[in-house]
């Protein structure tokens, strides 16, 4: 196989991927959610149960990775992970609205459905970073990475605005004809985006591992998690994600109980938290890749500092709540959110550039790895933010010392997250190792 680094239109059609599985996702776990909650009554744990199974499932992330690695291609990978994505979508819409005729039926039906999304958005998002990895300059890494997630967040605003248009009036037959047509799309605008763009060599390319010779699974995992580096990160990522994810459902809950803010004022302030997100992803990319090489775009520095912002923006936003000083809400959020897209963006750079260091063609294997203990902190994450809270008041009638607690204590995590980074080497060290022929790639 040849291989070729991409330009930035490679970058972008990668891109388009990323618009297509966030714009599926954000159907199945925003809009169904909905729909199980307020049209069918239903308890909200059962959505909540559901969403957490299809992050469970990725937990075999490490194993489709290795698939590519071993097969040496990644784009079948991609398009097969997106059209389980997209059949699992259209099941998940059919088995809510099979849910008005019987609860156990379409539950039954939702199950095998959220199992497929699982297994799509980790087999295409796993092999997609990891083509990523391998066919992306260095110096163009940071911004790679927040090209292709600031991508994703278009295209999720971007589906869920067009769909809530779409939606109304609503209907259970509306709904599953809006989701199908959405997965349709999608799964088209993948084969198009990828289409080629793992060929078309230039370059000669390391050789990988013949199927024949190629370890077991378990072999090779074990290899991976033998490295070093691979395990650090690994634990950086799931405490980073925790932190991370553990803010995301009690935020707006905060605003409410504590500033008496409407539902509406609550969306609102969740869109200023996605507005300082865009902005540290746009600042984390750009000043990543203009000072390539140098301290100042160093993704290991920007990691460590935008963990180390993240803590200090969820305490500062605990000690605002603990003084009801409302006119400082907004401006904590946005530093939240901006020290989330920074370190987000440093953390993604972080994880392409050590993705191909250590034992030869497991590029897959890693970020499979990786991807795992995303999906588990993220499963894991909602449940201890509202879990926390839930804990909190029982011990504290004022929801101000609740909300403060859970918020300083996700900071703390993201200062364990900081000093984990701080462990992690850099760029640069990894390459004066692989020039002395230390790790190889």
């Amino acid at each position: 196989m040849n291989e070729r680094t991409f330009g930035w239109i490679g970058i972008v059609r990668l891109g388009l991927v990323q618009v297509a599985l966030g714009s599926i996702v954000a159907i199945t776990n925003s809009t169904l959610n909905r729909v199980m909650v307020v049209e069918l009554a239903l308890l909200a744990t059962l959505p909540g149960a559901l969403v957490a199974l299809h992050y469970a499932v990725q937990a075999l992330r490490p194993r489709w990775g290795y698939g590519s690695d071993v097969g040496g291609r990644r784009t079948p990978w991609i398009i097969g992970g997106m059209a389980i994505l997209a059949a699992g979508g259209v099941g998940a819409a059919a088995a809510t609205a099979a849910m008005t005729a019987s609860v156990w039926i379409g539950l039954a039906g939702s199950v095998i459905a959220y199992v497929l999304i699982g297994i799509g958005v980790g087999a295409c998002g796993t092999n997609l970073l990891a083509l990523l990895a391998t066919r992306v300059a260095p110096e163009r890494r940071p911004a790679a990475a927040a090209v292709v997630w600031l991508m994703m967040i278009a295209g999720i605003v971007v589906t869920s605005k067009t769909v809530g248009a779409v939606l109304d009036p609503f209907s259970f037959g509306r709904l599953v004809a809006v989701t199908a047509s959405v997965c349709a799309i999608a799964l088209l605008l993948t084969i198009l985006a990828i289409w080629q763009l793992e060929g078309g060599a230039t370059t000669a390319a390391p050789k990988r591992e013949s199927v024949a010779d190629a370890p077991p699974f378990s072999q090779a995992l074990a290899q991976v998690w033998s490295e070093t580096e691979s395990r650090r990160f690994a634990l950086f990522v799931f405490v980073a994600m925790l932190a991370y994810n553990a803010q995301d459902l009690i935020l707006e809950p905060f605003a409410g109980l504590v500033f008496g803010l409407t539902p509406g004022e609550t969306t609102s302030l969740s869109g200023v938290q996605h507005q300082g997100v865009f902005m540290g992803m746009l600042a984390a990319g750009s000043i990543g890749s203009y000072f390539a090489g140098s301290r100042i775009g160093s993704m290991r520095g920007w990691t460590i500092w935008g963990c180390a912002a993240s803590a200090v923006a969820l305490i500062g936003l605990s000690l605002v709540g603990l003084s009801g000083a409302g006119p400082l809400l907004k401006p904590a959020v946005f530093a939240l959110g901006a020290a989330n897209g920074a370190f987000a963006v440093a953390a993604i750079g972080s994880m392409m550039t050590l993705a191909g260091t250590g034992q030869k063609s497991r590029e897959g294997t890693r970020m499979g790895l990786w991807g795992a203990a995303q999906a588990m902190a993220f499963g894991l994450g909602g449940l201890a933010g509202t879990l926390g809270v839930d804990i909190a008041r029982l011990a504290f009638e004022d929801p101000a010392k609740s909300y403060g607690i859970v918020f300083a204590a996700e900071g703390l995590l993201f200062l364990v997250a900081a000093m984990l980074a701080a462990r992690l080497v850099s760029r640069t060290t990894l390459q004066k190792q692989s020039s002395r022929g230390l790790s190889p790639a």
